[in-house]
């Protein structure tokens, strides 16, 4: 998709562009990365133009929801919740890649973009200034294809930045990913729930069946994701210094034994089942590449780097990448000097991914199986998110997604408040680990939020979160303020990484 939106944003501004797309694929099938948010729902909808494909081949997302237990915690009613109490007001979209991509792919066509597809790229030779060249297999043939530009759409598979050299593990985060897309999976806003939960069911008057929800543990988060026609995405990350991850029996039925421990999990999959096929795991998540650009290339979505799919950030990363790499490109034809657009183009993105990770990501996972914690830094993260990120589309439109996320001046200071808070809630979670009291706070708590607008009434909300962070600091945090490792405690063991670094498995 990544590639394809480039596509769409150049020849909209210059359809005289000869642009070939290469498809390694003959037809998309499921991927993750099926939850947008506000900028990237803003991006497909007013920069893309598809509101109407999402509204009609997609769900209207009602925002994020959060779950939570404790040992003793049996029923999904006594589980704490986080998560609005109406209905979402700025438009985000659970989305089946499959279906979003073709479309967006077929729209880079109908705007004049050629495709050759199944076809695979061997070898990219890259001449800073020049024609770059281009060994594609395609039709049961060896091609060379030139072209000034090269846009590197590939994904994991991150060819140039592989090929070159740039490419880098994140080893500061080693999360792994299972996941998989799932039958007869329970409606959150059933009359069997309701029944069976009235007071729980009353408590939400919006929908909770099309948020993503979130099943947190110690360690570990779960995305819980519909789909138009019914199936369900439903995946684990988790840290590997944190998660051992059970070795038993089939991956499907591992994937599904592991979120039986969590209440809502239990209940929301009873009688769930995965599709045969579509189990996936991935180990070694996160990576980056060292350059973004040149003159000649520029790396788009997922071939520029991927930090974690905690809070859906995958297509706003989409987002800034393609924008910025076709307003590159654009500049080149109008003859602009490029060798300091180049040099901004690559400080902003690396800027962006190294603070991006430091400030959301960075030793997260110890606390996200913690009620309180994360209640406090959903209130900050959404709240600053809305005040920083998203209100720069709704301000600016489309040029609103030339500058990265952290890239700018201005936003340095809040990189530094938001880095601040996630490490102190870190190290809180991480005594209370060593103290073996995690968790202990968990039970029958629910936080119904009425959710954020670009008023600035909403800030009341992030001065409330400051507080109650104040309020924490004094009653509990004073006692982590000396040295504390980063997961490391009693009982909990390492898991050992052999596997490739973004390799994919499927069962």
């Amino acid at each position: 998709m990544a590639g394809a939106a480039t596509a769409m944003l150049l020849l909209r501004e210059k359809p005289e562009l000869k642009i070939l797309i290469l498809e390694k694929s003959a037809a998309f099938n499921r991927r993750v990365g099926e939850a947008t948010v506000e900028v990237s729902g803003y991006f497909l909808g007013r920069v893309l133009g598809l509101t109407q494909h999402l509204n009609e081949a997609h769900l209207v997302k009602q925002g994020m929801r959060f779950w939570f237990y404790e040992k003793g915690t049996e029923t999904l009613a006594e589980c704490s919740e986080i998560g609005g109490r109406y209905m979402a007001r700025m438009p985000a979209y659970q989305v089946d890649r499959a279906v979003l991509d073709e479309e967006v792919l077929r729209r880079a066509q109908a705007c004049g973009a050629e495709l050759w597809r199944p076809a695979s790229v061997s070898k990219v030779h890259l001449m800073p200034g020049g024609e770059q060249r281009l060994e594609v297999r395609w039709q049961e043939q060896t091609k060379n294809v030139s072209a000034r530009w090269v846009v590197d759409a590939s994904g994991v598979a991150a060819l140039l930045a592989r090929q070159e050299g740039w490419w880098r593990a994140n080893e500061e985060h080693p999360t792994t990913a299972v996941w998989a897309r799932w039958t007869g999976v329970k409606d959150w806003d059933s009359l069997e729930l309701a029944k069976k939960f009235p007071e729980w069911a009353m408590a939400c008057y919006g929908v909770r069946t099309t948020a993503t929800n979130h099943l947190s543990g110690k360690g570990w988060w779960a995305w819980c994701i519909p789909l138009k026609g019914g199936d369900v995405s439903i995946g684990v990350v988790f840290d590997q210094r944190l998660v051992s991850w059970p070795e038993q029996g089939t991956l499907g039925q591992r994937l599904k034994d592991f979120l039986a421990e969590h209440p809502v999990g239990r209940e929301i999959m009873d009688g769930a089942q995965w599709r045969e096929g579509d189990v996936h795991w991935r180990k070694n998540l996160p990576y980056y590449s060292t350059t973004f650009a040149g003159d000649g290339f520029a790396l788009v979505g997922d071939a520029a780097g991927f930090i974690d799919p905690f809070y859906s950030p995958g297509m706003d990363w989409i987002s800034f990448t393609s924008s910025a790499s076709a307003q590159l490109i654009l500049a080149q034809h109008r003859g602009e000097e490029l060798a300091p657009l180049v040099g901004k183009h690559n400080r902003a993105f690396s800027r962006s991914y190294e603070r991006w990770f430091k400030a959301l990501y960075q030793d997260k996972y110890e606390y996200l199986g913690e009620f309180d914690l994360m209640r406090l830094a959903f209130l900050l993260d959404v709240g600053l998110y809305y005040f920083g990120v998203a209100s720069q589309p709704i301000k600016h439109g489309a040029k609103g997604f030339n500058d990265p996320v952290f890239s700018t001046r201005p936003s340095i200071p809040f990189f530094y408040f938001i880095r601040a808070y996630n490490r102190r809630f870190a190290k809180i979670a991480r005594r209370r680990r060593l103290k073996n009291q995690l968790g202990r706070g968990n039970a029958g708590r629910r936080f119904m939020f009425p959710g954020y607008t670009f008023s600035p009434l909403s800030m009341l909300s992030i001065l409330r979160g400051i507080f109650s962070w104040g309020l924490l600091e004094l009653r509990e945090g004073w006692k982590s303020w000396g040295a504390l490792k980063p997961a490391e405690a009693p009982g909990i063991k390492e898991a050992v990484v052999k596997e490739t670094a973004g390799a994919v498995v499927t069962s």
